[in-house]
This record gives structure tokens, sequence and C-alpha cells, in this order.
């Protein structure tokens, strides 16, 4: 079998008292979509942020293509793209300064950056947007450029938290499109999100976590059969002991009785 894009071991990892990662074991496979899905607090962040290089005080072993993260950060970090669902953008730069910024910390020829960008950018299409400074974008637009900037590189490996948040349908298509693409080419997707609807679409397997625990691991169908050929929506609530999700809606609309004759 082909050694695993992504490797982790026994990861812990506390928050002063607060036991966020309970002992995750986890490998990813190139050409895999892997739906990372919990509730908030289940301890998705933590895990990218490990995997992303930004948290070293963790116990367990964590690598990409066989890369200690925390030994050799800066190697492993070139290997992966990372596209959050919000970030800081330098907006007083246009998106083709930012977007050749991060090309120069990959190291990517310029010719090469240049090209990238105006391909990239006009896909999404913000080619007349290119050098119009990004302080005047909307949450949308600048989806669009941190999409651009995870993938430059064009990593093994990458990323995603959330990455339709702000988009419009067409480029919602235009993602789900690509991941699907880019999985095809032999890349490792790593994919996190609330939207159950596009996890079951676009992921091959499936991870539930749940107060720092796997506590499913499969394929949609897989899981389905697993759990009684529910929606993924459904298999989540059960989970994660949610079942009360209805009766807390119910409650919600009550609220609009209040003070009513």
């Amino acid at each position: 079998m082909t050694e695993p894009a992504i490797s982790i071991r026994n990861l812990h990892k506390h928050y002063g008292s607060k036991h966020v990662l309970q002992g995750i074991d986890l490998d990813v496979y190139p050409g895999q979509v892997l739906g990372y899905i919990g509730p908030n607090g289940a301890g998705k962040s933590t895990t990218v942020k490990v995997l992303c290089g930004l948290i070293s005080d963790y116990s367990g072993d964590v690598r990409v293509r066989g890369i200690d993260v925390r030994e050799n950060p800066v190697e492993a970090k070139r290997l992966i793209g990372y596209v959050p669902e919000m970030a800081e953008l330098y907006d007083v730069l246009t998106p083709s300064e930012f977007l050749h910024f991060m090309g120069n910390l990959y190291g990517l020829d310029e010719q090469l950056c240049e090209g990238r960008i105006v391909r990239m950018l006009g896909a999404f299409g913000l080619q007349p947007n290119i050098h119009q400074r990004m302080d005047t974008f909307s949450k949308g637009m600048k989806q669009k450029v941190l999409l651009t900037s995870g993938l430059i590189h064009n990593p093994d490996i990458i990323i995603f938290d959330e990455p339709l948040s702000g988009l419009d349908a067409n480029s919602v298509i235009i993602v789900k499109d690509l991941i699907g693409k880019l999985a095809r080419e032999g890349k490792t997707i790593f994919y996190c999100s609330h939207m159950m609807d596009i996890v079951e679409k676009v992921s091959d397997r499936i991870i539930l976590i749940d107060q720092g625990r796997v506590v499913a691991d499969g394929t949609f169908e897989e899981l389905k059969q697993q759990q009684g050929n529910q929606s993924l929506e459904q298999i989540f609530a059960r989970l994660t002991l949610q079942d009360g999700l209805g009766r807390a809606a119910d409650d919600l609309m009550s609220a609009f009785e209040t003070g009513k004759s």
C-alpha cells in the first residue's frame, strides 16, 4: 500500500486542564479526500493547527510525507497548502502583490508565479480586480484570494478549513469540482467543515471526532450501514449526543410565544 501522506499517532493536546485531543490515530493517503467533522470544541481546529505546524506543544507523532512536523516544521510546511475559514490578509495590498509575496515565501519563480496568479484569479472571476487594493473587497472576494494563496505553490497536501465561507453559489461549484480534480491528481485533501451536505458529496472518507476522540471512520456508505441508513446530519447528531437538536429548535420557536395573550 502507498505510504500515508499524513500520519498521526496517539495525538494528545491540553490547554491547561482541558484535554482537547485524546489519542487521535489517523492515516490519510495520496488521492484521498478526508472529511474531518465534529461539533464545536471537538478538536478539529487544534488538529489542523498541529498539522500546519502552528502548535508544537503536543504529545504524539505527526508526520506529513514522512517528515516530523514538530522537528522539521519549515520542510513540512512546504508540502502543505492551508485555506482557513478566515484569515487576516494584508488588505492594503492588491491580490497580485499579496500572492507574489506568498509565492516568494515558497521560492516560486516570478514568471511562474505571475502566470498562476493570472490564471487562478481569472478562474474565480477576479481578473479585473488583480491590481485593486483588497480593503475594498467583499468577504467572498477575499476568500477567493485565500484559496489561491493556499494552492499557488501546487502543494501535495491541502488542508481546507471551511473553505466555502462567503463564496457565491457558482464559486462553491468550482471549488467542489476542483477538490475532485486535485484528488485525482494524487493530492491529499484534509477537509474540515460543518456543512454536512458538502462533506457528504466531496469526501471519499469521513472521520467524526467528539471530545477529542475519533467516534466514526469510514465512507459515507459505510457509516450509513453502521448507523441504520441515516443521513450524515443524523449520524452526526446521534454520535455526538445531540439528538435534542430538534427540541432546541422548538424551544427557540417558543420564545416567540412569550408575552402573547
